[in-house]
């Protein structure tokens, strides 16, 4: 029986403006290069074995109305020049058989080096207590970033992350980042 457990992966981002939401989407969408497929979001496990790949490979390997799985933050204003954010945090374990965790994380007035962070360091945080880390949650990122890399359990640690400021005149601005997978 076929499983649908993606080998590959890859992130992208991007921001759209427009007088309408839902142009401002598909234009956000468009600026990802995500725009011409069938996208199904699905929750937040970063598959065992998975590889990431460039976006330009990924987005090759893909034909316009595929359906494809995707993780995806997304975050929209009207409001003149409003900070919005929308990451996806990645943390991969060291064993290459196992499961790691993706995070969306949304917000407003978080720069986009804030808003990546916390993307990652949720997704981290997630992957930390499944695999038995012990680590504060009350302390910093960094010190529970050097936590996890002592542990040793915790290989990897990354994010995707678009900000932007809503449009001056009041048009709609939406930003996205995805983590698209490749079966």
């Amino acid at each position: 029986m076929d499983t649908l457990v993606p080998k590959r992966m890859f992130f992208t981002r991007g921001v759209g403006r427009h007088r309408e939401t839902l142009a401002s989407y598909e234009l956000a969408l468009r600026d990802a290069g995500i725009e011409k497929y069938n996208l199904v979001q699905v929750s937040s496990i970063y598959p065992p074995g998975c590889k990431i790949i460039p976006r330009v490979k990924g987005l090759s390997a893909l034909e316009p109305g595929q359906v494809v799985f995707c993780v995806m933050a997304k975050n929209a204003t009207n409001e003149p020049n409003r900070l919005i954010a929308a990451s996806v945090g990645c943390a991969i374990p060291a064993d290459s058989g196992a499961y790691g965790y993706l995070s969306e994380h949304h917000s407003f007035g978080e720069t986009e080096q804030k808003a990546g962070d916390y993307a990652e360091d949720l997704a981290a945080s997630m992957l930390a207590s499944t695999l038995g880390v012990d680590f504060d949650p009350d302390t910093s990122y960094d010190e529970r970033k050097e936590v996890w890399k002592i542990s040793g359990k915790i290989v990897k640690t990354t994010n995707v992350t678009q900000s932007a400021l809503g449009d001056k005149k009041g048009l709609w601005t939406t930003v996205l980042a995805a983590a698209v997978f490749l079966l």
